[in-house]
Parts: structure tokens; C-alpha cells; sequence
């Protein structure tokens, strides 16, 4: 009886996660990776390293359901991520129930007891609990790696402990090797699953071993032994090796390409089949079955093989071109993402004393029939003062001011001086930050701010999804006591509109305390397996942390990597019912109905909270943001053009629409960071779908991997100095084009810093580069000056374009400051909707960084057009990223509407304006200081009203904050000092433009406000 309830009741749980998330399911890709991950999965591409071959498998395969409807590709690859969640948390129930049954008397043919109805109910609270936890929900709504890895996880976590119920019956070492196939084939979506292999060697130790003290630490020690073999040995070596092989066949004794790789891979089922043979013949069980889990580890993780194939197929999307076991290794170690000190390193002060010679970089190639060394690394590797170094370093990067502030913040900066040498022999006292504030670092911001803030936004609740760097109104974990809250963020209980988040949940502290009492009672019935649960839950919570060593302001919230942990803790939620069962009954009796009481008060109290408040904040139905984005990036764009990008979010949702749903496939989207790469250098300069290669002057052989990776930009002539001269001074074989090293080697230089660009007009007319109406205002030549010391590989690359492009093809930039530095030139970008456009024509409208507007076609576009996701209905809830990027749609609106009334068109102008509110309007994204010139633009246009309306609007948003800010008290109101500067300026400016524009009434209200809010506020 209790075997069929087990599995009605899961499947039941199954049914109400595959319900949630497949109502809250985002219909199309999402933000950050998601573009990437459909594209590369629908067309079996290679994304970025390590790569993700399984998830891109079964991605193509759930893509088959849209029977052939493109527009339909993305939601069923997100419906895969939503099933591979639901069956998580199935997984989770059965999981919680069989730890259940160790200490709670279930027999298998038990019928409804309170025991039956207390452990039923245990499994379901834990795994619904999880079901409706922040980070889990997040990730299973979109295409993203993480469900389906979290999926494996919890399959991987439940076979061992079926394997402990049948350990003493014959054959059990199948669970054994079945969970060694899981992990394989684990590693084809994401490692994290492996974090999962300790828990399970303890599981192991537990039922074949007495515990004792030697046992259980050489048990600890053997987890972490097969952890690293698995990490640093099977998956890196066997690949490095076949290199190796590669290497000897090809490059020492002539023989054709992947010979080595061959013969390596027949050499290696050899030794597994001799291995197997001989452990059997022998009777060496243990031994027979190390050597098949091996096997089937590989046979999982040759998934990875897929890689290989593709990038061999040249698809349009082909992230490193690991073609080879050569570079197949470069790709699975993160090459082009650098590391990072972890056990001993240095501090962020550290002065560089010299630089160590790297390994050499081999690349394939086809004329000369070997591999050929194109880098060989010398001199590329820092050594640091070792005075600055210290174990386990914490506060190492200097690469930003930002980071280095947030050292100071979090861990101090006191320091100890030491004095140090310069290279030209001069002294100089540089501070060194002490053990002490590297470890207050580590658990003020790393664990604390990194990993704890997260695990409170799972079980207590979320402030909001604003991204922090400790603010107190942004990002912080909140319960909904406002008097426990007003502690540390100030009252919470009467926020200003312009603070109140769709992504706001508070639990009450239900969920941590339920599991709290779960981690007490389960310690105290079942130690053994409590061990195993903690395990699970520091190693994939922060052992991570850690092992990232995360530098601060990252790109995102990182929450998404611990849902491992958070998964750990769900168990000991269920654990908390039986505890609670365990209570009463002692009182009460153990009965079925104090097991239900129980069970439905708990259901109701903490799933059902948890379910209730993050609703909204999950709920991503009905939106089309990241695609209807990207497709207005692009629509307005000339045929043939290069659209520069340059981050995860001005790239991934292109890529998406291109290569998912066929739209405007004659575009090349071109991202400025990968371009540093030289792989992606030569993709650009092949054909893909209907774009042309881009016309690039330098071979391709010259933007191989170590070959103009840095070109020096020296003051070797008088300038300026025509830009296509300068790519062909490059391009030179001479040796009087280059300059030496002190290592000897000859590298390509700039001779000067000012560059021009002679304008062919007759090219230019030819082209259509510039509009008819432009046409008298072409310019002879365009100069500039680049303002740093050298050129990278992208640098060159862009350069060399638009040098030799000659205004064939259009070209446009999502942000013309990305490229500011070496391609200054921001007068002659256009606005044109979404992108700039970059033609010989000096912007009449010029503002800095962003160039000018053409309004003939940012009118077709953001009129006729453009379509925002849904944002403007309010059924749909904007995401934080969405927010972000609405900030540029209207900035696109406003500019365009100044242009217009530049132009003498008013009413045009007004349009515009209007336009832009209803896609964004205050009650979806709240008005803000940036809305002073929408304002300004209403007055200029004499819509007087609009202008009075709007201002009223924002006069009440910022008196509302400020009546927000005087209540909180002095002590929390010095946190909001910025905000409170800011929405005095903006009173004072709207009470100014009022008067300016003779709004007599409206400039009498808003200076009353104004002058009564410094009253107040004792400005």
C-alpha cells in the first residue's frame, strides 16, 4: 500500500510543478545565455566553453515539437527545462521519503497510518517548498542549463540511496554504475552534478563500513580523491592526452590529421576491455566494477563529441572552433575566461616582478599538413611579489576601481605598507591587505553578501530584483516582520511606489525555520544520513563560493549556481513536518489525522506562502522581451549591414532571432568582445545564411591565435595618417614595419595615434550608405585619435573593416562608446532606432557618446515597427533585465522626439512622446529623473497639459520617496542621501522649466512642494 501511495502522491507533486511552470513559462528566449543555448541547441552549434552537448541534444529534440513553427522552437525548449524541474522535484519527494523510512516504521504494505500520512506528507512539503523557491522556479522557466542539471542532480542523489536499500542483494553494484552514467552523461550539461559524488561515497561508506573515526575521514579523503579524478583527471586528461598522441602522430611522424586521436581512442577500449576481461576472469569484483563505472562515465561524457563535429561542420555559431583534441582542451579548460588564484596568490596590490613563459598555443594547419606553434606564450604570465601573496587569497583583482572599493568596503583598508622597487629603481610604499581583512572579505561579502543573501531570498524572502552591492534597497533578503526588517533596511512597511518589486516575496521565516527544525530532528533520529544532506548542501553551496572566489559586481545575481544547496536544505523542510508530527504526537497521539493536521498546516504555511508571494515575481507568460528587443535592434538596419554588439544582452537575443526564427539572416551580428578571439575573427570572414563574408584586408593567418594579439601604438610619425595605410603598414611582412621585444621577437605596430579616413563619395552615393537628404552633407575625410597605448585583436579587426569596406556595407553599433577608444568617431554615428549608424555625414544633433539622430528612420522603426515583449499590458510582469533595457527604448523615444522638434516638428515630436508612454507606461516603468527632457520636449511642443500631467506625475513619485525617506529616521535616511539629492534636483527642475515655460500655476505648486521639502528635509 505505501509503495503505491509513494508513487501516487509523487507523481501528484510531479503534476502540480509541471503545472506551475508550465504556466509561468517564458514563451520565447530570455535574457543572458538563453538566446545562445536555443540557438545552439535547435541547430546542434557549439556554444561557449565548456560547453553544454547534452542539453543541446535533447534541446533539438524538443524543438522537433513546434512542428515546424519557428516561433515555437524557444517555448519548447523552455517546456524541457520545465519538465526537467517537475521531475526534479519528483525526484526530491521519493528522495525525502526514503530518508524518511529510515527512521520513521513504514512497511512497504502499511496502509494510511499517521507514519504513512507524516512521511507522504514530509516528501510533498520539502518538494513543493523547492518547487516555489526563488532560485529553482527561476531557472526552470527558461532554456538554461541549470534545470536539467539540477534534474541530474537529484536523479544521481535518489539511485544512490535506492542502491542502499538493495546493497546486501546480488547485482546492486548496477545502481553503482548507473549513477557513474549520470555523471557522465551530467558532465554534457553542467559539472555541478559531480559536487553530488562525496554524499554519495559517504552513502557507500555508511552501509558497507561500522562507522569509525579513521574510517569516516579516509572516507572523506576517498570522496575528494574521486572528485578530483573525475574533475581534473577524466575530464581534462583524456582529451589532453589524446592531444598528445595527436601531436606525436601528425607532427613527429607525418601522418595525416586525428590519426593520433584514433589510434589514442583505440588504445584506450583496449586497455577498458583487457581491464574487464582480466577483473572477470579473475573474480575481482570490486576492481570489474571501478573499471565499467569508468567506461560508463566516459560513455556519458563522450557527448562532447557532438562538439567536435560541429565545429568541424563550420556552423554559423562556433565558440572557440574546437575542432581537434587540441583545441577541444583549450575549450573545456575556459581558456579565454582566464583563472584565478584559489589555494595561494596574490593580493590586488601586488606589484608584478617578472612575467613566466605559458605553454605554447599549437593551431592546425591544413598546408603544411601539422600543427604549427603560433604563440609561444613567452613572457605572458605574471609573477607577483611574493611579500603580496598569502593562502587562500581572497582580495586578488585589480582589474577595476569598482572591485578594488568593494575590497575596501567589505574588508578594510588598513593594510600594511611595505617597500617595494620600481623598474626604474626608484622606492615606493605600497599597502598590503592583511589575513584579517582577506578573511573579512571572504565572509562579509563572499559568504555573507554571495551565498547567504541567496539562501535567504529561498526561505525567508527577497527585497526585490534589483541588483546590490550591499545598498539597503537593493536585493536584500527580507521576511515581511517589518520588526525585524526595519532593523537592518529601515521600515518596510510603508515603501514608496517607485520601491515596490513584482520580484518582492516575503515568507515570514516559515520556510527557514521548518527546515531548521528538519536539519535539529533529522541530526537527532538519523546523524549519518544528516552528514550526507550536509554534505550535499556545503559542498554545492559553499564550497562553490570558494571555488569561484567571485570578484565584485558581477554581471548578474549568481543565485542560480547554488540551487544545489538550496535543494540540500528542501529536504530538511520535509524533515521539519515529521519533526512537527513527532511533537504532537507525543501529545496527541500518532494518528493519520494529526499527520494530515500537520501536513495540510505546513502545506498551506510554507509552499503555499512561498507560492503566493513569488508568483508575480515568477510568472514570465505572455512576454516577449528579449526577442521583440532583438528584433528591433535589427529591423531598421540596411541590407547587408555589421551590427557591432558587445554584451551578453545586445548579442544572445540577436543570435537568437537570426538563427532560431530566420530574421534578417543578411545582417552580420558581430560581438566586439569575441572578436579578441581568432576563431571568431575568421567566422566573420566566411559567408553565413545570406550575409556576405566581412571585407577584411589583413589573411586570415594573420589573426591567428599569439599572431597581433597586441600591437603597440607608438608616435613614430607626424599624423594624421590614412587609416587604410596604416592596415597595410600592419599586413607588411617587412621587418622594418615592427618592433622588437626584449625577448627578441619582432611584433606589428601603430605609428601614431592619429588616424584618417579619406571619404570616396562617389562610393559613398553608389553604396546608398547615406540617405538622399544627407547626400550635400558628406564630409572629404573623418579623423580621429586613438586613446590607448595599443591595439588588440578586435581592435585591428574593426579597424581593418572599416578601412577596407569603402561604405560597401552598412555598419551600425548598439553603442558607439564601446568602441570610442580606438574608433573616436561618435559625430559620425547616427541614431537609427535601436543602433547607430556610421556614415561620413557630421551629426547635427550631436551628443556626446551617442552621436546624432537620423528621424526619418528611427520614425519607421519606433512608430511603425517596434514591438517591447508585452511590457505595456498588465497581465505581463517586467523582469529586471527587461526594466534595463526599456531605459534605452526610451531613450531612443525622447531623442527622437528632440530631433524632431529640432526639425520644426512639433506634433511629430509629440507622437513620438506618446508612443514611447504607452509601450512604457509610469504604472510598469516608474518615471525617474530621465523623464525631465520627455517633459521639457511636451512644453517645447506647446502640450502644455501633457507636459503639467507628466510633471505632477513625477513631482508625486519623488514627493512620495521623499515622505518615505523623512519617516525612516536619521539613522537610515544617511543610506538614501543620493536618492534624496536626486529627487530635490528634480523638483527644483521641474519647478524651474515650469516657470520657463510660463506654466504659472503648475511652477507655484511644484516651488511650494519644493520649498516645503526643504523645510522638511532641512536642505
Amino acid at each position: 500500500m505505501f509503495k503505491k501511495l509513494n508513487n501516487l502522491v509523487g507523481w501528484a507533486v510531479f503534476l502540480i510543478a509541471t503545472i506551475v511552470y508550465l504556466m509561468t513559462l517564458e514563451p520565447t528566449a530570455s535574457w543572458w545565455d538563453c538566446g545562445e543555448y536555443i540557438s545552439t541547441a535547435y541547430k546542434l552549434q557549439v556554444g561557449h566553453p565548456p560547453g553544454a552537448p547534452l542539453f543541446q541534444m535533447l534541446g533539438r529534440f524538443f524543438s522537433l515539437f513546434a512542428m515546424g513553427d519557428l516561433s515555437k522552437v524557444a517555448l519548447m525548449i523552455n517546456v524541457m527545462s520545465a519538465l526537467s524541474s517537475s521531475f526534479t522535484i519528483l525526484f526530491l519527494f521519493w528522495t525525502i521519503t526514503l530518508l524518511s523510512r529510515k527512521f520513521v516504521k513504514v512497511g512497504d504494505d502499511e496502509g494510511l497510518t499517521g507514519n504513512v500520512v507524516a512521511v507522504l506528507g514530509a516528501g510533498a512539503v520539502g518538494a513543493l517548498a523547492y518547487t516555489f523557491s526563488d532560485s529553482f522556479w527561476f531557472s526552470a522557466v527558461e532554456g538554461e542549463v541549470y534545470a536539467m542539471s539540477s534534474f541530474f542532480t537529484a536523479v544521481t542523489f535518489w539511485a544512490i540511496l535506492k542502491w542502499e536499500r538493495v546493497a546486501d542483494e546480488p547485482h546492486n553494484f548496477r545502481w553503482l554504475l548507473f549513477i557513474a552514467y549520470l555523471i557522465g552523461l551530467s558532465i554534457g550539461v553542467h559539472m555541478l552534478n559531480l559536487l553530488a559524488i562525496p554524499a554519495i561515497v559517504y552513502v557507500y561508506y555508511f552501509k558497507k563500513y561500522k562507522p569509525e573515526p579513521k574510517g569516516f575521514i579516509l572516507a572523506g579523503v576517498v570522496s575528494l580523491m574521486i572528485l578530483g579524478f573525475v574533475m581534473s583527471l577524466i575530464i581534462p586528461m583524456i582529451v589532453k592526452l589524446a592531444g598528445l598522441f595527436e601531436l606525436f602522430f601528425v607532427n613527429t611522424l607525418g601522418l595525416p590529421f586525428n590519426t593520433g586521436t584514433v589510434i589514442y581512442f583505440g588504445l584506450l577500449i583496449g586497455l577498458i576491455v583487457y581491464g574487464l576481461k582480466y577483473t572477470h576472469q579473475r573474480a575481482k569484483v570490486v576492481l570489474n566494477t571501478a573499471i565499467l563505472a569508468f567506461t560508463f562515465i566516459l560513455i556519458g561524457y563522450s557527448s562532447f563529441f557532438l562538439l567536435i563535429i560541429r565545429a568541424n561542420a563550420n556552423t554559423p555559431i562556433n565558440e572557440n572552433d574546437p575542432k581537434d583534441a587540441i583545441s577541444m582542451l583549450s575549450y573545456l579548460n575556459r581558456e579565454q575566461y582566464g583563472d584565478w588564484p584559489l589555494l595561494y596568490g596574490q593580493y590586488y596590490t601586488a606589484p608584478i616582478e617578472s612575467y613566466e613563459d605559458g605553454s605554447p598555443v599549437y593551431v592546425r594547419d591544413d598546408k603544411k599538413g601539422k600543427y604549427v606553434i603560433t604563440d609561444n606564450r613567452n613572457g605572458t604570465k605574471a609573477v607577483y611579489d611574493s611579500r603580496f601573496s598569502t593562502i587562500f587569497p581572497r582580495m586578488y583583482s585589480n582589474q577595476k576601481p569598482s572591485h578594488i572599493r568593494i575590497y575596501k568596503q567589505y574588508g578594510g583598508d588598513q593594510g600594511i605598507p611595505i617597500r617595494t622597487t620600481k623598474p626604474d629603481g626608484t622606492s615606493e610604499v605600497i599597502y598590503r591587505p592583511t589575513f584579517g581583512e582577506n578573511l573579512k572579505f571572504f565572509f562579509s561579502y563572499q559568504v555573507s553578501h554571495m551565498y547567504m543573501r541567496y539562501f535567504m531570498w529561498n526561505f525567508v524572502g527577497r527585497q526585490n530584483d534589483i541588483e546590490s552591492q550591499g545598498e539597503i534597497e537593493n536585493g536584500n533578503w527580507i521576511s515581511g516582520i517589518n520588526a525585524i526588517d526595519s532593523i537592518r533596511l529601515g521600515d518596510q512597511s510603508n515603501l514608496p511606489e517607485s520601491m515596490k518589486n513584482p520580484a518582492r516575496a516575503t515568507f515570514f521565516f516559515l520556510p527557514l525555520l521548518l527546515g531548521i527544525f528538519g536539519l535539529v530532528f533529522h541530526f537527532m533520529r538519523d546523524p549519518k544520513d544528516t552528514w550526507v544532506v550536509f554534505l550535499m548542501f556545503i559542498l554545492t553551496g559553499l564550497a562553490i563560493v570558494v571555488y569561484l572566489n567571485q570578484t565584485p559586481y558581477q554581471p548578474r545575481e549568481r543565485d542560480y549556481a547554488y540551487a544545489g544547496s538550496f535543494y540540500a536544505f528542501a529536504i530538511w523542510i520535509g524533515m521539519g513536518v515529521l519533526f512537527l508530527y513527532d511533537l504532537l504526537g507525543n501529545k496527541m497521539g500518532k494518528s493519520a489525522v494529526t499527520a494530515l493536521a500537520v501536513c495540510l498546516v505546513t502545506l498551506v504555511l510554507v509552499p503555499g506562502v512561498m507560492a503566493v508571494q513569488g508568483w508575480e515575481g515568477h510568472d514570465r507568460s505572455g512576454k516577449y522581451a528579449a526577442s521583440d528587443f532583438a528584433k528591433s535592434y535589427l529591423a531598421q538596419c540596411a541590407p547587408e549591414g555589421i551590427v557591432f554588439t558587445n554584451g551578453d544582452n545586445d548579442t544572445f537575443p540577436l543570435w537568437y532571432v537570426q538563427e532560431v526564427e530566420n530574421f534578417r539572416t543578411d545582417l552580420r551580428v558581430v560581438n566586439y568582445m569575441l572578436a579578441s578571439g581568432d576563431w571568431y575573427v575568421h567566422q566573420v570572414g566566411k559567408k553565413v545564411y545570406d550575409s556576405e563574408r566581412l571585407p577584411l584586408t589583413l589573411k586570415p593567418e594573420q589573426y591567428n591565435k599569439g599572431i597581433n594579439e597586441y600591437i603597440p601604438v607608438l608616435e613614430r610619425v607626424q599624423g594624421p595618417v590614412e587609416l587604410k595605410e596604416l592596415i597595410n603598414f600592419v599586413a607588411s611582412d617587412s621587418d622594418q614595419t615592427k618592433v622588437p621585444l626584449q625577448s627578441g621577437e619582432r611584433i606589428n605596430y601603430f605609428p601614431t595615434t592619429k588616424v584618417k579616413l579619406t571619404i570616396d563619395k562617389d562610393a559613398v552615393i553608389r553604396s546608398g550608405t547615406v540617405p538622399e537628404s544627407m547626400r550635400d552633407l558628406i564630409v572629404s575625410e573623418i579623423t580621429w585619435e586613438i586613446k590607448q597605448n595599443g591595439l588588440f585583436k578586435n581592435d585591428l579587426m574593426l579597424l581593418d573593416l572599416i578601412a577596407s569596406n569603402n561604405w560597401q556595407r552598412p555598419i551600425y553599433f548598439t553603442n558607439p562608446n564601446s568602441v570610442s577608444k580606438v574608433l573616436n568617431v561618435d559625430k559620425y554615428c547616427h541614431m537609427e532606432g535601436m543602433v547607430y549608424r556610421f556614415i561620413p555625414v557630421l551629426a547635427t544633433d550631436y551628443v556626446q557618446n551617442l552621436g546624432g539622430v537620423y528621424t526619418d528612420g528611427s520614425w519607421e522603426l519606433l512608430m511603425n515597427k517596434a514591438k517591447w515583449g508585452n511590457l505595456e499590458h498588465p497581465d505581463v510582469t517586467i523582469d529586471r533585465e527587461s526594466y534595463r533595457n526599456s531605459s534605452m527604448a526610451k531613450q531612443s523615444y525622447v531623442r527622437l522626439a528632440q530631433a524632431l522638434v529640432n526639425e520644426g516638428k512639433p506634433d511629430s515630436a509629440t507622437q513620438v512622446l506618446d508612443k514611447g508612454i504607452a509601450f512604457f507606461p509610469n504604472s510598469k516603468v516608474t518615471y525617474d529623473y530621465y523623464m525631465l527632457p520627455w517633459i521639457e520636449i511636451y512644453f517645447k511642443a506647446n502640450k502644455n497639459e501633457k507636459g503639467a500631467e507628466m510633471s505632477r506625475q513625477l513631482m508625486n513619485r519623488y514627493l512620495d520617496d521623499l515622505r518615505y525617506y523623512n519617516s525612516v529616521g536619521q539613522s537610515y535616511s544617511t543610506y538614501y542621501e543620493h536618492n534624496i539629492q536626486e529627487a530635490m534636483a528634480v523638483l527644483q527642475r521641474l519647478a524651474q522649466m515650469a516657470d520657463e515655460y510660463k506654466q504659472t500655476d503648475l511652477a507655484k505648486e511644484l516651488q511650494d512642494a519644493f520649498s516645503a521639502q526643504v523645510s522638511l528635509m532641512g536642505y
